[in-house]
């Protein structure tokens, strides 16, 4: 499997990094990256050769590029009581629902329809990433993610990653850290 991996800085001190300007996707960009440019913190872009028949697209993504599957994580899409809530957690793991609807003060939770899910955020199952999303969404991610300097999250598209530091995903999605992953 090629990998590729490509730093990115915001525009102080940056190197050999352009910023995308303007909105939307951009050659080579995802909302993701424009979004992550724009804001401009620092990532790392990985992209490898996905393969469709592959079991679970973050194991995938995890073993593409060489990175402990408690470093990746998987954005997965929950209706909380009605309203759509996005869970960010290790994809060594799964996501606790009831941890997550109490989370965000919520009683049940459901994993979305999936069409829903691709409509609302504008990504597709498999490339949904927690930046960029058409609609922002209430974003919980798994307070596990702060005992790594860095986490893989879906830059937006099967076979793209992007590595950025926990405390700018939550800054950028504005989320809440809660124990909401399950081993």
């Amino acid at each position: 499997m090629a990998k590729k991996s490509k730093k990115h800085q915001g525009e102080e001190g940056a190197r050999g990094a352009r910023p995308n300007k303007g909105g939307g996707r951009q050659a080579g960009g995802t909302p993701a990256t424009v979004a992550l440019t724009a804001a401009g913190v620092a990532f790392t872009v990985h992209s490898y050769d996905h393969d469709p028949s592959h079991p679970s697209y973050g194991e995938e993504a995890a073993e593409a590029m060489g990175v402990s599957p408690d470093r990746v994580f998987k954005t997965l899409v929950a209706d909380v009581d009605g309203a759509l809530t996005v869970a960010v957690v290790p994809v060594a793991g799964s996501l606790d629902l009831k941890a997550l609807a109490a989370a965000v003060g919520g009683k049940r939770a459901a994993m979305a329809d999936p069409a829903l899910a691709e409509r609302t955020t504008g990504y597709v199952r498999g490339g949904i990433s927690p930046l960029g999303q058409r609609k922002r969404l209430p974003t919980v991610l798994d307070d596990s993610a702060p005992a790594h300097d860095t986490i893989c999250v879906s830059a937006g598209r099967r076979g793209l990653e992007v590595e950025l530091s926990p405390g700018d995903l939550v800054g950028l999605t504005h989320a809440t850290l809660a124990a909401i992953g399950r081993a």
